[in-house]
């Protein structure tokens, strides 16, 4: 699975860690910035670039990191296509997988320990959505409202 990813500099550190973690994992993993750490950065453009190569990349997910996640993740779902949730435990990736087809994935880095992020990444990267599910109509609901 390719995995897209994206951070500020409040996040930069961590990105880089998961980028070898995820590497390591086998994922194949597309780094859309920033590569440089620059405390003036801002996370908008990265966080667009992460969540449009998500969207045009079927079968992939996003991660956009930041202080608290919350700016990444309306960043993200500014874009068509994308639905990102703010994870902040277990059972909250599991659920936006499960009953929300979410393909993008934001946490605070400020908010976690990195250990405790890899745990968030793993659960999200590891949990499957059933479009047959009793879910499917809402997630389609969004994605009609986003078409019009």
């Amino acid at each position: 699975m390719r995995v897209h990813i994206a951070t500020d500099h409040a996040g930069f550190t961590l990105k880089n860690n998961l980028v070898k973690y995820l590497t390591e994992k086998g994922f194949e993993v597309e780094d859309h910035g920033y590569h440089d750490y620059d405390k003036l950065d801002a996370y908008p453009p990265v966080c667009f670039a992460c969540a449009e190569a998500t969207a045009a990349d079927p079968g992939s997910l996003g991660i956009v990191i930041g202080g608290s996640g919350n700016g990444e993740q309306m960043a993200a779902n500014k874009v068509k296509g994308v639905r990102a949730a703010l994870v902040w435990n277990e059972e909250i990736a599991r659920l936006a997988r499960e009953h929300n087809n979410a393909n993008v994935m934001s946490v605070g880095a400020r908010q976690h320990t990195e250990e405790e992020v890899k745990h968030l990444v793993d659960v999200f990267l590891s949990t499957p959505y059933d479009p047959r599910s009793r879910h499917q109509s809402r997630v389609e609901m969004l994605t009609d409202y986003e078409t019009k």
